[in-house]
């Protein structure tokens, strides 16, 4: 197959790139050229300083060859999304979006931007979503800034919208890895709250369940959750690992009653995603590596 990966060479994107070279297929990725990852060199790749985030103008030879599936990594919200999809309807067969647990309402309860009772239970994909847009809003900062225009519920509007382009959504977890997130505050940050779950994933994990819904044909129309099969207390994960000098949150908004844990046996039973690598495993070894830097 011929995958097109829009902002692909960092982090979570630069897996996905690897990953799918490594199966043999036919990669290109569009970006700035400012973080040319070690990637094959059977990748392709088109440089331009529009590739910035947020994403809003293609050139044509994305379309030379035309890709069976583009995998949008960065989609922000309604305006960058919605020039995609306008780019890329009829010269793809599906496009993957990249987007994240902070659509659902439980992470308005959890942040304070959504008023109401805590939701219970694991969130499911049909758990319902946020009603209150743009979580990150800051006034103090410019209208066009990426904070005061993300919104992954709008890119799942368009993605789910569009009849012509078959689409595939995935929610993402709080990722961990080598690259980012190494000394896993996110974890640390909240050990004066050893009850809360939040589900995490590992990023070679996570860029796993990526390429193979890119690569599924029955991902097509399907939102997926990804994460870990079981979501632990902070309090578990902090049995299980070192000792660490990441200050502790102290951010009152904060609802520590409202969990932040996925169901994730969709992509499970429908794909058959299982990690390759064990989260207790790499999470360790992640703190691990991170403490000898």
């Amino acid at each position: 197959m011929h995958i097109l990966i829009i902002g692909g060479t960092r982090f979570i994107g630069a897996h996905v790139v690897r990953r799918l070279a490594a199966g043999g297929h036919s990669v290109t990725v569009y970006h700035r050229g400012e973080h040319e990852s070690e990637l094959s060199s059977r990748v392709r790749h088109v440089h331009r300083p529009e590739a910035a985030m947020p994403v809003r103008s293609f050139p044509p030879e994305l379309l030379t060859p035309e890709p069976d599936v583009v995998i949008h990594m960065i989609a922000m919200g309604e305006v960058d999304a919605r020039v995609a999809a306008n780019f890329f309807r009829g010269h793809t067969g599906r496009m993957v979006w990249i987007s994240s647990g902070d659509v659902y309402l439980a992470f308005g309860r959890f942040s304070g931007v959504e008023p109401g009772p805590m939701e219970s239970g694991l969130l499911r994909e049909d758990s319902p979503l946020r009603t209150v847009l743009y979580p990150y809003r800051d006034a103090s900062k410019a209208p066009d800034d990426l904070v005061n225009i993300y919104d992954k519920i709008l890119v799942e509007r368009i993605a789910s919208g569009d009849r012509e382009l078959p689409g595939t959504v995935l929610r993402l977890p709080k990722v961990y890895g080598p690259e980012e997130n190494a000394d896993l505050a996110t974890v640390h940050a909240f050990r004066h709250h050893p009850q809360w779950r939040w589900t995490h994933g590992y990023v070679e994990n996570v860029a796993a369940a990526i390429a193979l819904a890119a690569l599924h044909p029955a991902a097509a129309n399907r939102t997926y959750n990804v994460g870990e099969e079981h979501t632990p207390t902070v309090g578990e994960r902090l049995a299980r690992l070192p000792a660490s000098s990441v200050p502790a949150s102290t951010n009152p908004k904060f609802n520590f009653g409202q969990h932040i844990a996925y169901d994730t046996t969709r992509i499970r039973t429908e794909l058959g995603y299982a990690e390759v690598v064990p989260e207790e495993e790499a999470m360790a070894a992640t703190s691990r590596a991170a403490g000898t830097k």
